[in-house]
């Protein structure tokens, strides 16, 4: 729930962009919008540049994912000698993992070095009481049996427990299987083997493990779009501003209204 403190009115719409009331191009109600924004600063730049790099490796990793548990039939692009497509398919997906768990670490520790926004991804208070209810209220919501959405400041509660278990304990699930898989491809004795072998043992099941992976990368896929739906809808029909968000690290308010 948004502070109260952070929502006070800016200077009298009469004031505001003389210029555009002279000229008729800015209308009463034009002018009164103005006058309702109130912004908070929320995410900091390195939570927004994980968000976006880890956003665009999730795709790769989705792509490049899917052809390596389903390669294309056939390649008549030239001689087989003269291919390396599924070598570079292989080498992207590789490489996006990498860069995933570099970001994935980077991010723990802006957790804990960063504002509280920053560690709200990697909790979910389950004994609140309050926080559960405004779970239930926001499924409302989005099911449009709620006339008027709530403000917060950061995710809203049920964004919270869609982040810690999707993408705190859903990538960690994948950086997990993934380097396994990679660990058996390295070889016994390598660095990868004697970190994420264990995860081998413990399945029993090499085809097991690349199932589970595989039904990981569907599950975050379900994630991704509902996640892009719901990040517009309420960019259109909430109080507060959603995708400009992540780009500038503000939440925008469009009411003074305090929740």
């Amino acid at each position: 729930m948004a502070d109260k403190h952070i929502h006070q009115p800016a200077v009298d719409a009469s004031e505001i962009m003389p210029g555009a009331r002279l000229t008729g191009d800015a209308t009463a109600a034009d002018l009164e919008s103005i006058r309702r924004q109130n912004s908070v600063y929320v995410y900091e730049a390195p939570v927004r540049l994980w968000h976006w790099t880890n956003a665009a490796c999730i795709i790769v990793l989705c792509v490049t994912g899917y052809f390596i548990g389903a390669p294309l039939p056939s390649m008549q692009i030239d001689e087989a000698y003269n291919q390396f497509v599924m070598g570079y398919i292989r080498f992207a997906h590789f490489a996006a993992a990498m860069i995933v768990t570099v970001g994935f670490f980077g991010r723990l520790y802006w957790a804990m070095v960063g504002n509280h926004h920053a560690r709200q991804m990697f909790y979910v208070p389950i004994l609140n009481m309050h926080f559960w209810k405004e779970v239930m209220f926001e499924i409302r919501w989005y099911l449009f049996l709620e006339n008027k959405p709530k403000k917060y400041v950061g995710h809203n509660p049920l964004a919270q427990l869609a982040m810690f278990f999707f993408i705190t304990i859903g990538l960690t699930f994948m950086l997990v299987t993934g380097w396994a898989l990679y660990a058996e491809g390295a070889g016994q004795g390598s660095l990868p083997d004697t970190l994420m072998g264990w995860v081998l043992g413990l399945v029993q099941n090499s085809q097991r493990l690349h199932t589970l992976h595989h039904l990981g990368m569907w599950a975050i896929i379900i994630f991704m779009i509902i996640h892009i739906y719901v990040a517009i809808r309420e960019d259109i029909m909430s109080r507060q501003s959603m995708v400009s968000t992540m780009i500038s690290g503000h939440r925008t308010f469009k009411d003074d209204e305090v929740e």
